[in-house]
């Protein structure tokens, strides 16, 4: 079927991109009746032409990335993946088998349609969905689509099932991995546990920063089962030990310097009462995501009440030397 087969396009969206097809062709006969479709017309600003629907065409859904003129290998896709929201999607067979050790859940290799066209194999998807389990095989990023953190969840699941290997798709610097880490300032509990099921590791470390506010008494117990004791005890290492990192960075006092004439030991010892006070304070809430900016400011007024200048020389290079110690503690699982 050429351009000039096209009664019209109603609409043009991110995903699907809605297009029009004789009324030959109706509703029913999508799921049974293998059919091509082919590249829209172009309009000069790269939009598909938009004519006067006519009451007889009948509306179709093709996915704006995997559609039949898409430039995504060097030969023309030859089998259609029908979602369950009934939107289409044109890929490489060769492709998906590539990826898959299962026949792509055993959809493939497709059978022959009696007039040479491309077969329709209906995949038990939504769009969103086989959109980014598509993107994933294709090694490419879905970011563009904004997809939620539910729908690449749902896939991360499902990708097994099509016989694809998580741990190879979900890698560092993978397209996966950045879309997926992208969610971790918004959902890190959610994203760490998704991680932990599967032990992604390198996931589960670059998201496990995110989690140094969160709260483990709130913890719930669908949560922890899912997160399983070995990263369920990494999480409560990761606190317990910046915790125990902040108050042995916290202890030791400012040094003391040689006595003088106006300063002497008795004298510095009020300093030393202070700071001790001061890190007290600090060392009993023992956060693990208290900020360098918060310990220099409860640190830092010490000096208001400090009259000699090599004391306040000392207090000053101790709170550089803790902010020091403090940013090199372990901030990850």
């Amino acid at each position: 079927m050429d351009n000039a087969d096209w009664d019209s396009v109603l609409q043009f969206v991110a995903e699907p991109l809605e297009l029009n097809y004789p009324d030959k062709h109706d509703d029913r006969s999508i799921n049974a009746v293998p059919l091509q479709v082919p590249t829209p017309p172009e309009s000069h600003d790269g939009s598909p032409v938009v004519d006067d629907p006519e009451p007889s065409s009948t509306l179709v859904s093709v996915s704006t990335t995997f559609f039949p003129g898409a430039h995504l290998n060097s030969a023309p896709p030859d089998v259609a993946l029908l979602s369950s929201d009934d939107v289409f999607f044109y890929v490489h067979s060769h492709l998906l088998l590539a990826a898959s050790d299962n026949g792509f859940r055993s959809l493939l290799p497709a059978p022959a349609s009696p007039n040479n066209e491309d077969p329709v194999l209906r995949v038990d998807e939504t769009s969103t969905v086989l959109n980014t389990i598509l993107h994933t095989v294709y090694d490419m990023s879905c970011a563009h689509y904004s997809p939620s953190f539910e729908t690449l969840s749902t896939a991360v699941h499902h990708l097994p099932l099509y016989g694809i290997d998580l741990k190879a798709r979900i890698a560092p610097n993978s397209p996966l991995f950045s879309v997926l880490l992208s969610h971790a300032p918004l959902v890190p509990l959610e994203l760490y546990a998704l991680a932990a099921s599967f032990d992604i590791y390198e996931l589960a470390v670059s998201t496990s920063s995110h989690l140094l506010s969160f709260s483990l008494p709130t913890l719930t117990d669908e949560m922890a089962i899912q997160m399983g004791p070995v990263y369920l005890k990494r999480l409560f290492f990761l606190h317990f030990g910046r915790a125990d990192a902040l108050k042995r960075v916290l202890l030791p006092p400012p040094n003391a310097h040689i006595p003088t004439p106006w300063c002497d030991l008795t004298e510095q010892k009020k300093l030393t009462r202070a700071w001790a006070l001061a890190s007290a304070y600090l060392a009993w809430d023992a956060r693990p995501d208290l900020s360098t900016s918060a310990m220099e400011s409860a640190l830092s007024p010490l000096a208001e009440h400090l009259t000699c200048d090599q004391c306040q020389t000392t207090l000053r290079e101790r709170i550089q030397n803790l902010i020091v110690q403090w940013s090199l503690v372990k901030r990850t699982i």
